[in-house]
Formats: C-alpha cells, structure tokens, sequence
C-alpha cells in the first residue's frame, strides 16, 4: 500500500474518531434538546437528535424506512469512494484528501444511524434569531471534502485533475 492511501486511511480515521469522540462527549454534558451558549449571538452548543439528513430533511417521528434506506446509501456511498481511491492515478492523488474527509464523515453518520437510528448534532450556528440547522463533526468533513474536491476539478491544472 502506497503512502498516500496510508495518509487516506488515517485521516479517514482520524475524523470518525474525532466524530464519535465528540457526539459521546455532547451526550454526556447535555440531555437531549439541550443547549448551552458557547458564543452569544453565534454559536451553541445543543444535543439534538436527526432521524433524516442533512438539514433534517426526512426527520420525522415516525421515519418509517428512511433510516434504513440512508444506512445503505451511505454504505454504497462508502464502497464508491473507496473504489474511487484505490484507482486514482498518481497524478490525482489530491483528490485523497477531500475523498477521506468524505469518507470519515460517512462512515461517523453511519455509525450513529446504525447504533441509534438517528444522528447526533451539536453544533448551532446562528445571527440573532437566523440559525443554520445543527450538524456536528462528520457534516463538517463531509462538507470539506466535498468543497476540496470541487476546488481541485474546477480550478487546478484541468490535465493533473482529469477524472
């Protein structure tokens, strides 16, 4: 194994540790729905619970099969992205990074939704009464990742990129 899927791996790693670190510590500090303010007029700290996706679309009480049908999205979203990896060529290889940010992000959602049903969120971003819906750890990586693929295909040398 070359070293760059070794630093794939461990980065991988490193975020779903980081992830599931944090949701445990959120859950032990704060009962479900509850809040504490880290910056007045920004940022909280909240346990809430997301049985949907990304800004709790599909979260309701009663999700019916939504959450089985997210687990395995994301495990064929976790299988893609590691073929992907695995056969990038040399000259790609930057697109490592955003893909294990990816990955850790998935693989700490699926974590929660296979052990819980649901996702932990903790992270309350707001202006005044405009808040984005909360997310935690892994929608921050995923998030990322997305972002540093985008960056490298759309604006970095076209023939070191190409897919």
């Amino acid at each position: 194994m070359k070293r760059y899927h070794l630093l794939f791996i461990f980065t991988a790693a490193a975020v779903i540790v980081l992830d599931q670190a944090s949701k445990f510590i959120i859950s032990g500090l704060l009962e479900n729905n509850g809040v504490v303010t880290v910056i007045e007029g920004f940022l909280n700290l909240v346990h809430v619970r997301n049985r949907g996706m990304a800004f709790g679309l599909m979260n309701r009480p009663d999700p019916g099969i939504a959450p089985y049908l997210l687990m395995a999205v994301t495990i064929i979203a976790v299988v893609l992205i590691l073929i992907w990896s695995f056969r990038l060529r040399l000259e790609d290889r930057r697109l490592l990074f955003g893909l294990s940010l990816i990955l850790g992000g998935a693989v700490g959602n699926l974590i929660d939704r296979i052990r819980l049903r649901e996702v932990i969120d903790f992270l309350d971003v707001y202006i005044g009464a405009y808040h984005w819906p909360a997310f935690n750890v892994a929608d921050s990586a995923i998030t990322v990742g997305t972002c540093w693929i985008a960056v490298c295909i759309l604006f970095l040398n076209k023939k070191e990129n190409t897919l």
